[in-house]
């Protein structure tokens, strides 16, 4: 049974009632195993090794002492007339975090961000991943619009030393999405360890927008950890309040130079659990030009921006009115997460338009009545997270979807009792925010979206249009102890 705490603040959720399993598929091939200083492949990834509960006093440094990193960008391996290929290796490795100290992560490319893919709308992409850890995983491709047996379901995992391809289409406007691990228990510890990174398509209709680019065109992974007295990072459903350490890029609370000029970037939370509330100190403003699925129709002034976990929103900052020396910073309510340094200036014919990126007209739908009701709620004497009163079975398809249809769900959060947040991801599609408790959309939310907060005692409206592909998909909340202790769904597109 949980207690009251462990609930809060994950929550801390069993796994009863959960069904495991492993489905191995085709496509896979036998890997070498992988070595990098001195750690075996999967060495550090047994978990006696690693530290899975709080131990010793917490480390955490100042802030601003070191800079952000921006991730690194994948190229191709091979090219054909219509498709670019990559390598990916998933390991263990010991990486640079906190200052001077090497923390064990698990990673693609054996880094806590993985390397960044930018590809292009329309060229189709396959990824060979290659697992040199001890256990199985695999990757999703979070806001993707890929075939079911490339979307990385819990149970289409990659053993120990294989591999599996998998082909990305792009046919969706450019957008901002991300990838990570989703095997089935382990996506919470696996994402917090570092299997993550961005994945960037760039949109046909971009480049005329002379929107900031190239070196002005910036990445910033958020989340929060737990960092032992050694180093280490500590993991534990529970142990949620003990994440402070804030880090931007896989360093903590860092600096990053920037030149007094405009400058696009791409805020994306990976948390387990923390809903980030962005702001900027001096009485500057941010330009969102984008959410989850692209660019927004227009522009919007924001004084603070709010991403749940998964949740992704572009900004654009223009620093051309500061001072060389000036540092403005990036808050959260819970400290600062990073602080910009003016130190050049620039000449800048970058812009912001007025016009982004038109909407498709809503499809529709008659009388619009609600098509699903989604319910979210923990249950606190049985320690379990539930849709629609089911925790998670992935024998069990929850709906059944027509391909091509058009729907409108309302998802609602019942945890009103001890006032807990959720959000809800769909895979395979975004989705139009229709209302919140017969509101408009926030300031944010008009554009396409794959993943979208309910707070305690709410209820969203969204309309979703499903495509092409048939096959099974998920829903569940994106705070990953949830959907790990249950909170997380099957629907089957059917022609």
């Amino acid at each position: 049974m949980l207690n009251r705490r462990r609930l809060l603040t994950a929550g801390g959720l069993t796994l009863g009632g959960l069904v495991g399993g492993t489905l191995l598929l085709p496509r896979q091939e036998a890997a070498p195993a992988l070595a990098e200083g001195g750690l075996a492949a999967g060495g550090m990834g047994t978990h006696h090794q690693m530290h899975t509960t709080p131990s010793g006093t917490s480390r955490s440094p100042a802030p601003f002492r070191v800079r952000m990193p921006v991730p690194r960008v994948l190229s191709p391996v091979s090219s054909h007339r219509d498709v670019d290929v990559y390598h990916q290796d998933i390991r263990a490795s010991r990486v640079e975090m906190l200052p001077g100290v090497r923390t064990e992560v698990l990673g693609y490319g054996g880094a806590f961000v993985g390397p960044t893919l930018r590809v292009r709308q329309g060229r189709r992409v396959v990824v060979r991943y290659r697992n040199g850890l001890d256990r199985a995983v695999n990757t999703h491709l979070h806001g993707g619009h890929v075939a079911a047996d490339s979307d990385g379901h819990p149970m289409d995992l990659i053993e120990p030393g294989r591999t599996r391809y998998y082909e990305y289409p792009n046919g969706q406007p450019g957008a901002t999405l991300w990838y990570h691990d989703h095997t089935h228990h382990m996506e919470a510890e696996h994402v917090y360890r570092g299997m993550h990174g961005f994945y960037l398509i760039e949109g046909q209709d971009e480049r005329r927008l002379r929107l900031p680019a190239k070196d002005h065109d910036v990445p910033i992974m958020l989340t929060d950890a737990h960092f032992a007295a050694d180093g280490s990072l500590v993991y534990a459903p529970e142990d949620t309040p003990n994440r402070t350490t804030l880090l931007a890029n896989g360093r903590p609370q860092p600096y990053f130079p920037v030149s007094a000029r405009r400058y696009r970037f791409r805020l994306l939370n990976v948390s387990n659990f923390r809903t980030f509330h962005l702001s900027l100190d001096h009485d500057m403003t941010m330009v969102q030009i984008a959410s989850d699925g692209g660019l927004l129709p227009a522009p919007v002034r924001r004084e603070s921006v709010v991403l749940s976990p998964g949740e992704r929103a572009e900004v654009v900052v223009d620093f051309g009115p500061c001072k060389l020396g000036d540092r403005i910073v990036l808050n959260d309510v819970s400290g600062p997460v990073l602080r910009f340094d003016v130190v050049a200036k620039a000449t800048d014919d970058s812009r912001v338009p007025d016009v982004l990126r038109p909407l498709p007209p809503l499809p529709a739908l008659g009388s619009g009545k609600t098509d699903r009701e989604i319910t979210l709620k923990v249950d606190m004497v049985r320690g379990a997270a539930y849709i629609n009163d089911r925790v998670f079975d992935p024998d069990r398809v929850d709906i059944r979807v027509r391909r091509r249809s058009t729907e409108i769900w309302r998802i609602t959060n019942l945890d009103t009792d001890i006032a807990l947040d959720h959000n809800l991801h769909l895979h395979l599609v975004q989705f139009r925010i229709l209302d919140r408790d017969g509101a408009p959309p926030l300031p944010g939310e008009s554009g396409l979206k794959d993943t979208v907060l309910v707070p305690a005692g709410a209820s969203v409206r969204i309309q979703v249009t499903f495509g092409d592909f048939l096959g099974r998909y998920l829903y569940h909340c994106h705070m990953l102890e949830h959907s790990v202790g249950g909170m997380m769904a099957q629907m089957e597109i059917v022609p």
